[in-house]
């Protein structure tokens, strides 16, 4: 249930026929579940939560079947999640389980050759039904066995969306996102974002991985990293995700961003980052600003610093 309108359309399909459903949403720091837990609510749909960042992580190392053209391992990540949305079918009794997916909306992972082998892959083959697709597929065990009518499922191809939005009109769905997937893996920007930090610090920090939705993210000359908050959400991000040997820096007489300044830092990486916390302060041109430094929350110093000019650092951003 990633509360996309195919997903929310799979569960009308079903439930015309009077199948009792329940959604699952896979919650990881690459997908913002709001809009499954919105479209449940509104369906009436009871929804569970599963916690998919350990499986997903697995997959960033070495997605047998690759990436996409970001770091989107799409077809071994579908195929997880069948696993596990397996694995909690037969724990809580279910005869089967269902996705939204449609033949050949994604180039990547929805041609008829993935999601056969997403289908084995999973391990939840017998298990599996795509009801919008189901009449250009191969008939499941629950439509042969009469659990499910075939001739009542769809045969949605493609990837206009004309067909779907004119379903979305008969069942009465009328608040739905926009098809882009809310994958941030598939976003050109915060994979390159996440291609640099496995190359660097690695993936084994959860904490940095969750810190790639927040702030501008500097590689500092001598490889140290600094996140500088861009408004109050980023800025308690950053100030609640530093560790006790992390430097936080924060403007002292003026407003300005947080700056996370991780441990492995040089002096020199130090140095020039506080001169970028001071070049966001609201500073007015002044000649100087007053930084102070933080560890575990207590201050453990204080540097008046130059502004340094944007332009020095801008290809330092990430």
């Amino acid at each position: 249930m990633s509360g996309g309108l195919d997903s929310q359309l799979a569960i009308c399909v079903l439930r015309e026929q009077g199948i009792d459903m329940e959604g699952v949403v896979f919650a990881s720091p690459f997908f913002d579940i709001h809009a499954a837990q919105k479209a449940a609510k509104a369906l009436k749909l009871p929804l569970h939560v599963a916690n998919f960042t350990c499986d997903i992580l697995r997959l960033l190392d070495k997605p047998p079947h690759g990436f996409g053209s970001g770091m989107n391992p799409c077809i071994d990540c579908h195929a997880c999640m069948i696993r596990r949305a397996g694995e909690i079918a037969r724990e809580r009794g279910f005869d089967f389980i269902s996705t939204g997916e449609v033949l050949g909306q994604r180039p990547m992972s929805q041609h008829r050759h993935a999601l056969d082998i997403v289908a084995k892959d999973s391990g939840a083959k017998d298990l599996l039904l795509r009801p919008l697709s189901a009449k250009l597929l191969a008939p499941t065990p629950m439509e042969l066995d009469g659990r499910v009518d075939r001739e009542r499922l769809l045969a949605l191809e493609g990837r206009t969306r004309k067909p779907q939005m004119e379903l979305a009109k008969r069942y009465g769905l009328i608040d739905y996102p926009s098809p882009a997937g809310g994958c941030k893996l598939t976003e050109p920007n915060y994979a390159k974002r996440l291609k640099e930090l496995k190359a660097h610090e690695g993936l084994d920090d959860l904490r940095l991985i969750t810190l790639l939705n927040h702030g501008r993210h500097v590689r500092l000359p001598e490889g140290g990293r600094a996140v500088v908050g861009r408004n109050k959400a980023d800025n308690e991000a950053i100030r609640e995700a530093a560790s006790p040997n992390d430097l936080t820096l924060r403007c002292a007489e003026l407003p300005g961003p947080s700056v996370l300044v991780l441990a492995d830092a040089t002096p020199a990486d130090t140095a020039l980052a506080l001169r970028i916390c001071a070049s966001y302060a609201d500073h007015d041109n002044a000649p100087t600003v007053l930084v102070r430094c933080y560890q575990a929350g207590a201050p453990v110093g204080a540097h008046r610093v130059a502004p340094l000019p944007r332009p020095d650092f801008a290809p330092l951003l990430l």
